[in-house]
């Protein structure tokens, strides 16, 4: 098992910065992919962004892409969300999720999630 805790969100004006990180513990070892969804009210949940275990090998969705940056530190098992120019249409629960498959972004690849942390941005 693969235990994962988001931290970092917030509340922020249009155009801000925010950083989110995600804590693993557990049998991380077992794991090729990390990323990071999102889910606002009334929607699906949305891929954002994913990382490799090993190497550095990220993916984007195209409405963050060149806004928000995925990293990780393995020492720590920690992962990373640097999100800058936010807007309002950013605003959703984000998600930290785990997977043993490599280079997905589908949700139902992603054997282990976290619980979740608001992002809200205002206009």
């Amino acid at each position: 098992q693969v235990q994962l805790v988001e931290s970092g969100g917030g509340s922020v004006q249009a155009g801000d910065s925010l950083s989110l990180s995600c804590a693993a513990s557990g049998r991380t070892f077992s794991l090729s992919t990390l990323g990071w969804f999102r889910q606002s009210l009334g929607k699906e949940r949305e891929f954002v962004a994913a990382i490799s275990w090993v190497g550095s090998r990220t993916n984007y969705a195209d409405s963050v892409k060149g806004r928000f940056t995925i990293s990780r530190k393995n020492a720590r098992s920690t992962l990373y969300l640097q999100m800058n120019s936010l807007k309002p249409e950013d605003t959703a629960v984000y998600y930290c999720a785990a997977s043993a498959r490599v280079g997905v972004t589908a949700t139902f690849n992603y054997d282990y999630w976290g619980q979740g942390t608001q992002v809200t941005v205002s206009s």
